[in-house]
């Protein structure tokens, strides 16, 4: 979604609104892309970024990594080096239901990141973690292979790629 609005979420509400479903309030844009969307790919694991890494040193063109971190505020999800991986493998964006760190790096590099918050604390990689399973938080299920859109507005997701009137 590089050709994109600053205000993607409310256009998409207003030209959508019986297809969107929209994230409680309570993530924070840490990223240098305002506004992304992608396809979703999923992560459930709780302070271990095992398989962040993995799939973000992946091919992501279109694609948005939502991370069920369990809300966890103890340790970071993302950093700078995984995220700049993404920006090199051509994702749209990361979302975080959970910390990460290194934000001023983070906030520098061409991608969409949503998170909870920051904390300074790596994770300890055990391998642990599912992917591409149904995770629920923030009032909504992201369900992979359905689409999630993020700006500074908040999170939605859609079953379908929303396309606005003039943006490619």
């Amino acid at each position: 979604m590089k050709d994109s609005i600053h205000d993607l979420l409310p256009e998409l509400c207003d030209h959508f609104p019986d297809q969107v479903r929209v994230a409680e309030a309570m993530f924070i844009n840490f990223g240098g892309r305002e506004a992304f969307g992608g396809e979703i790919v999923t992560v459930k694991a709780c302070e271990d970024n095992s398989l962040v890494k993995d799939q973000l040193s992946k091919p992501g063109v279109g694609k948005v990594l939502v991370v069920d971190g369990a809300g966890s505020m103890r340790r970071a999800m993302l950093g700078d080096m995984i995220a700049e991986s993404a920006v090199d493998n051509g994702w749209e964006g990361v979302i975080v239901y959970g910390c990460i760190r290194d934000v001023n790096a983070i906030s520098q590099l061409d991608l969409g990141v949503q998170a909870l918050g920051a904390h300074p604390l790596k994770t300890v990689r055990k391998g642990v973690g599912e992917l591409n399973v149904e995770v629920s938080f923030a009032g909504i299920t992201f369900v992979p292979g359905q689409y999630a859109y993020g700006d500074n507005n908040g999170l939605l997701v859609c079953a379908q790629q929303l396309v606005l009137p003039g943006l490619h």
